[in-house]
C-alpha cells in the first residue's frame, strides 16, 4: 500500500525535511505463499510507514500466519489517514488496529512517522524495527523485544499476546542527508549492522531511489538467508541462548528504505 507525496496536503513547506521511501518484499515460500507472512505500507502523504511480520507458529494451528499481519497494516494505514497531518500518534496508530484487528493469529509490528520538529515518532514491538544511518555509519538501531529467544512481544488475539502499551515509544531527531532502514526479522536476522550499511551505501551513493536500495538489501539478505554455513546474527544469537544453529535463516524479508530530504 502506499500514497504519493503531495506537500501541500500534508502541510510540507518549503525549508522542511520530508521522507521519500521505497520498500522491497520476497515471501519466504514464494512459489506456494506469494503473500507469505509480512505485511507493510507506506503513506508518504502522512509521512508514516509500518511493518507487520505474522508469526508463524499459528502455522502449525492451521492458521494463515500472514492474515493478521495483513489486517493489522490495513487497519493502521486508516488509523493514519485519520490523524492530523505531519503529527501522527504511532501509539494510536498500533492501538486502534490492535482493537480493530479480529483475525486469529498475532504478529510483531513497528510504526514509524516524521513530525514537523524533524524528529522520528516510532512505537516497536518484537523483532521488527529500524536504524538510521547517517554519514556511513548507524547512529541509532531500535533494540528487540522478546520474551524469550525467538520468542518476539507480538500484538494478537491469543490469551497470551501483548498489549499495544507494551510496545517501546520512541524519538529520534533526524538531519537531512539520513536514511532509515526498516524491516522484519527476515533482514536484521540475516544480515549484520556493517552488512546492512555496506549495501544500503553502495546504492545511496549511486543515487538510487529507495525502492532500488530496499530491494539491493533484501537481496543480499535472502542470498545469506539461503546460506547454510553463513555466521548471522541469527546464529550468534541462538548461540548466546544455548541453541545450535548453522547457516542462515529462510524466513520472509520485508525492507523499507527512507531518505531523509529538505523540501
Amino acid at each position: 500500500m502506499a500514497a504519493d507525496t503531495d506537500t501541500d496536503r500534508v502541510g510540507i513547506r518549503e525549508g522542511e525535511l520530508k521522507m521519500m521511501c521505497g520498500s522491497f518484499y520476497i515471501a519466504k515460500d514464494r512459489g506456494s505463499k506469494p503473500q507469505g507472512d509480512d505485511s507493510h505500507f507506506i503513506c508518504e502523504e502522512m509521512q508514516t510507514i509500518g511493518v507487520a511480520d505474522g508469526v508463524g507458529g499459528w502455522t502449525k494451528r492451521g492458521v494463515d500466519a500472514g492474515k493478521y499481519a495483513r489486517e493489522l497494516i490495513n487497519n493502521s494505514l486508516l488509523s493514519t489517514l485519520t490523524q492530523p497531518l505531519a503529527q501522527v500518534d504511532p501509539m494510536k496508530v498500533l492501538d486502534e488496529a490492535s482493537v480493530k484487528t479480529k483475525a486469529a493469529g498475532s504478529s510483531t509490528a513497528c510504526i514509524i512517522t516524521l513530525h514537523k520538529d524533524n524528529m522520528l515518532h516510532a512505537v516497536n514491538m518484537g523483532d521488527s524495527g529500524f536504524m538510521v544511518i547517517r554519514g556511513g555509519a548507524a547512529v541509532y538501531k531500535s533494540p528487540i523485544q522478546q520474551h524469550s529467544f525467538n520468542a518476539p512481544y507480538q500484538l494478537g488475539n491469543g490469551a497470551k499476546c501483548d498489549k499495544p502499551r507494551k510496545a517501546q515509544v520512541i524519538k529520534f531527531a533526524v538531519e537531512e542527508g539520513d536514511v532509515i532502514i526498516a524491516g522484519t526479522d527476515g533482514l536484521f536476522d540475516n544480515l549484520s549492522e556493517s552488512q546492512i550499511l555496506e549495501t544500503a551505501a553502495k546504492g545511496i551513493e549511486q543515487g538510487l531511489h529507495p525502492e532500488d536500495v530496499a530491494w539491493q538489501v533484501a537481496q543480499r539478505a535472502y542470498q545469506i538467508s539461503m546460506d547454510k554455513e553463513a555466521v548471522t546474527p541469527f546464529t550468534q544469537a541462538s548461540k548466546t541462548a544455548g541453541i545450535s544453529h548453522i547457516g542462515g535463516k529462510q524466513d520472509d524479508i520485508t525492507v523499507i528504505v527512507s531518505s531523509i530530504l529538505r523540501t
